[in-house]
């Protein structure tokens, strides 16, 4: 009894600062092979994204259409999350698990799902997981981990998330704080996408939640507004910004499934 009566007195104050309003429920889910790094999404079909590959799947019946698949001349090592824009497809890569961390941005015709660009940042911030366009601007994450603090000299509170110009020149950065990285720990920062409610989500590597994140008005560091309950486990993800706003893609990446959630008030 006594230690329940101090589990009970203890609870409200460890979860103080946790704010939840809100829920990811999830509404239908789709079997899919290559879900297990990230997805993006149009107005008519999904893409879920392996660590090599990309498949195209009709959102309605989750039939695969299409897919792209490496040959000789492509050099992808680790592809994470994906956007698309403008009929394009443009997808995080990076050299994970390689030290030192190389990344690039890697860009597929959605209607043919050919490979038509590449723009390589090299060794910069740590590896790239995720990118997505908003306000004009490409948004993304560079991660860095803790089993790789030795090798780098980083862990990873190193994490950080990039605003770029058209022409993928950095523009501002900023990093997690301290109660998101606690939760990403010892890996980091899987994925990210700006919701309909011109807030920044972002998922780590394994629990089944999402930061929602604003803008500091000062500073360097992200304000964390809510922590929201999803169904799925990290990795990428990807707001539909057709007909469904309000329905966000995640990957089950153990079940294989493109999962898609509403969100709830």
């Amino acid at each position: 009894m006594r230690t329940l009566f101090i589990l009970m007195y203890l609870f409200p104050l460890f979860f103080a600062e946790i704010s939840i309003s809100q829920t990811l429920e999830r509404v239908r889910s789709f079997d899919s092979a290559e879900a297990h790094q990230g997805v993006a999404v149009d107005g008519s079909y999904f893409y879920p994204v392996a660590t090599t590959s990309i498949s195209k799947h009709d959102k309605e019946t989750g039939e695969k259409v299409a897919e792209w698949m490496p040959d000789d001349q492509t050099s992808i090592v680790h592809l994470d999350s994906g956007v698309i824009v403008d009929g394009k497809l443009y997808a995080s890569h990076s050299n994970y698990p390689g030290i030192p961390m190389t990344s690039s941005v890697e860009v597929w015709d959605t209607e043919t799902m050919k490979h038509i660009e590449s723009h390589s940042f090299g060794i910069f911030r740590g590896s790239f997981t995720w990118l997505d366009r908003h306000d004009q601007f490409w948004w993304a994450g560079f991660a860095n981990y803790d089993r790789f603090a030795v090798a780098t000299g980083r862990d990873h509170r190193w994490t950080t998330i990039i605003k770029f110009d058209d022409n993928w020149n950095l523009l501002e950065s900023w990093v997690l704080p301290e109660q998101v990285l606690n939760r990403m720990k010892p890996m980091s920062n899987s994925g990210g996408s700006w919701g309909p409610d011109e807030y920044l989500y972002l998922t780590g590597h394994d629990l089944a939640e999402v930061y929602k994140m604003s803008l500091p008005e000062s500073g360097s560091e992200l304000v964390l507004e809510e922590i929201v309950p999803i169904t799925t486990h990290g990795q990428g993800i990807a707001w539909d910004r057709s007909n469904e706003k309000n329905h966000i893609y995640s990957i089950e990446r153990k079940e294989k499934k493109v999962v898609v959630s509403e969100l709830k008030r």
